[in-house]
């Protein structure tokens, strides 16, 4: 879960929409709840977004992105091997999200998942989040060892197993799903890995 960003009164209303919004969705959240949880009064948060709950929602989905994908180097940067350090990113989310009771990890894909017709401006926010993760960590991996296209394809990959492992094990509560899925991509950053190699 990402640190509060600072003590700024509209950081702190984009912080507590990014925590609604990971624990709750998009619709369900109230003006009310909002001012509440930033102890911002009623007339910051429209001095702040004048549009409202979805210019601060959409603003909440970017600064939480930026935040997340920092992540990936964090967990990763730490094994030479990509073989090791895929599977020990999940390992870490496994502990994570077993840790917290369950929670919701990711305020993008809890709403991308709730509004992907309802809110077409929340989803095209959403799709410019995960958009800017797949091109960031296809540069990651780059970096690392692979060649374009198979960067991309394992963030791509990456993303979809950790977003459904998640749902799956806060829904079975289980640390399995994340684990299978990390040992899944670890095989097939293998495979990747020596095709690049060779």
């Amino acid at each position: 879960m990402p640190e509060k960003l600072s003590t700024t009164t509209r950081d702190r209303l984009v912080t507590a929409v990014a925590e609604l919004m990971r624990a709750q969705g998009y619709s369900a959240i109230t003006v009310k709840q909002i001012t509440a949880a930033s102890g911002a009064p009623m007339g910051s948060l429209y001095h702040h977004f004048p549009a409202g709950k979805s210019a601060i929602a959409a603003e909440a989905l970017r600064t939480s992105g930026a935040v997340y994908i920092q992540l990936l180097p964090l967990l990763m940067d730490a094994h030479a091997d990509l073989r090791e350090a895929v599977p020990a990113a999940f390992v870490a989310a496994a502990e994570t999200i077993e840790q917290s009771g369950w929670m919701n990890m990711c305020p993008v894909a809890t709403v991308a998942g709730e509004v992907g017709d309802s809110e077409p401006r929340i989803r095209e926010v959403a799709a410019e989040v995960m958009n800017s993760w797949i091109d960031e960590g296809a540069s990651y991996f780059v970096r690392r060892g692979l060649g374009d296209a198979d960067a991309r394809e394992l963030m791509v990959a990456i993303l979809c197993a950790l977003e459904g492992a998640f749902v799956m094990s806060r829904t079975l509560r289980s640390t399995e799903p994340l684990l299978a899925a990390g040992k899944a991509l670890g095989a097939r950053v293998d495979a990747l890995l020596d095709m690049n190699i060779g």
